[in-house]
């Protein structure tokens, strides 16, 4: 069974909404799930799954702090080559989804699904979310 883990960080609960949903959907897929907040996650966490799904809304512009510290952990983990996800909530620019997926691809040579969710805070469309999951089909889960 394939195995995955959704790190994600969220401030006001929607995007870890989206991550639960993400999970649901992972789940009925056939996907082993496991999911922490990014300021648990460690690089031990990250290296016996087949793929990273990492979510965090955009705030001033950026990532949240403790998501670019898993991308530190990331970096001791030697994903190369395994399946790798974005997702996020966002107010008004969203760059976020876009910074994590480059990091994915260019940083560590995952194999990043391409576009990352990203979603307008009051537009959550929980079946997106939901559908998004089902990234074991485009990729080598």
């Amino acid at each position: 069974m394939p195995k995955a883990i959704i790190v994600y960080e969220s401030r006001k609960g929607r995007t870890e909404a989206l991550a639960r949903r993400i999970e649901e959907g992972m789940k009925e897929s056939g996907v082993e799930v496991v999911m922490k907040r990014a300021g648990s996650a460690k690089a031990n966490d990250l290296r016996d799954v087949n793929a990273v799904v990492l979510g965090s809304p955009t705030y001033n512009g950026d990532l949240m702090g403790t998501v670019k510290t898993v991308l530190f952990e990331m970096e001791k983990a030697n994903l190369k080559g395994k399946v790798g996800a974005t997702f996020g909530s966002y107010g008004w620019s969203g760059e976020a989804v876009q910074r994590m997926s480059d990091t994915m691809k260019h940083v560590f040579k995952m194999n990043v699904e391409e576009p990352g969710l990203k979603v307008l805070e009051g537009q959550e469309d929980l079946g997106e979310a939901k559908s998004f999951a089902q990234i074991h089909e485009h990729g080598d889960l």
